[in-house]
């Protein structure tokens, strides 16, 4: 039976990849990385987004500061059309991995809600 599911997930797992969203994703991410400037100006957006959540999940304020550093790089990624092409590819991959997870959750989502 174990083996069935495990079947499954790597089945699924093959079908991500081979999704044309997420080979988009994937071309979208490999331009990005050949492009000197959009990769160094992506890696400094993803690092502002990890500092911001660290700093929620520890409970910390954000600042002024931090919001006005997060939006001038906001504003430097959307004027460059490699990463607006890499995050529109990915907010369309997201959509369908919650799709996905939705689907996979919804046996507990069903027993859960019959013990209401």
């Amino acid at each position: 039976m174990a083996t069935n599911m495990y079947d499954a997930a790597y089945a699924l797992q093959k079908a991500i990849t081979e999704n044309p969203d997420f080979q988009a994703l994937k071309a979208s991410y490999a331009t990005v990385q050949a492009d000197p400037h959009a990769k160094v100006l992506f890696e400094q957006f993803r690092n502002v987004q990890l500092e911001l959540q660290q700093k929620m999940m520890q409970g910390q304020q954000i600042t002024e500061e931090d919001n006005a550093k997060a939006q001038q790089i906001v504003m430097q990624v959307q004027q460059n059309q490699k990463i607006a092409q890499l995050m529109q590819a990915e907010q369309r991959v997201n959509v369908f991995i919650g799709d996905l997870n939705k689907i996979v959750l919804k046996p507990l989502e069903d027993l859960y809600g019959s013990l209401a």
